[in-house]
């Protein structure tokens, strides 16, 4: 894959020039973790909610991870669960409701009264908000219920030229594979994940197929091992674990030295900064 390999040929470019930095590099080596914050500090604050990002950006984490769907008259929104019933005073499927109405939704109160009022928050203003203060892991929610959402996507990236190379600051992800490959065809120097809970997709031949588009595998912590971490990093791609809800898990993860920690509680993580 032509990203993997000029990012590659850089890296191995700047240790060659400068010896300090090789020496430094190696001896970091396996320390530095990204800590992603799912759904933004949802531990703290009501998920997919501005409340939850700005709590992941007043915690240092170095991504908030957001999920996007599709309203009824084509806005992107940022909401994990298909429907609105769980996380909102509302009901019904996303993608049945206007972008007028998913705002209307409370989102906030679910998690405390002191969140009454939080809203569902647009694709477009996350990234206005919080690009350059704070990476973003994009994922596609459920891409399949939303034929088209992939260049509806790429085009609010390729307008902010966050389609450009950013030092991985932003990355996008899906379970859905297919989606990921058009994702890649769009955006080719953009950084690409693959999510996966099932250990059919840890075999030689899977992690084989996706490195030929993905540069992370991002599996559920349930089916880490050190074994698995070296598999990716062989095929050249990274690995970011979800989802930690325990200070036990996040521990675990960090002795598997995986790349990243996707975690509600930014504070079990303790990135190298």
């Amino acid at each position: 894959m032509n990203k993997k390999w000029l990012a590659g040929a850089g890296f191995a470019l700047a240790l060659f020039v400068s010896p300090f930095n090789q020496a430094f590099a190696a001896e970091s080596a396996g320390q530095k973790v990204d800590n992603v914050a799912h759904r933004g500090a949802s531990g703290y604050a009501p998920e997919n909610t501005i409340a939850a990002f700005d709590k992941a950006v007043e915690m240092k984490a170095d991504y908030i991870e957001i999920d996007v769907q599709r309203s009824k008259d084509g806005k992107l929104v940022v909401i994990h669960d298909t429907t609105v019933d769980r996380t909102t005073d509302g009901s019904g499927l996303v993608q049945s409701l206007t972008y007028e109405e998913l705002r209307n939704l409370d989102a906030g109160s679910w998690k405390g009264e002191e969140f009454t009022g939080e809203k569902i928050p647009a694709f477009d203003e996350i990234l206005d908000r919080y690009h350059g203060k704070i990476g973003i892991l994009i994922e596609l929610k459920a891409p399949e219920l939303y034929p088209g959402i992939e260049k509806s996507v790429a085009k609010e990236l390729k307008k902010r030229n966050l389609d450009k190379p950013q030092n991985e600051k932003t990355i996008i992800q899906s379970f859905n594979f297919e989606s990921m490959k058009i994702m890649n065809k769009l955006l080719p120097k953009m950084p690409i994940g693959v999510l996966t809970s099932s250990r059919l997709d840890t075999t030689e031949p899977a992690l084989k197929e996706f490195s030929t588009y993905a540069d992370y595998f991002n599996p559920s912590y349930t089916i880490v091992s050190k074994d698995l971490v070296n598999q990716v990093h062989k095929k050249g791609m990274k690995i970011q674990s979800w989802t930690v809800r325990s200070q036990e898990t996040a521990d675990f993860l960090l002795e598997m030295k995986v790349d990243g920690i996707i975690t509600d509680y930014p504070d079990y993580v303790d990135p190298v900064k």
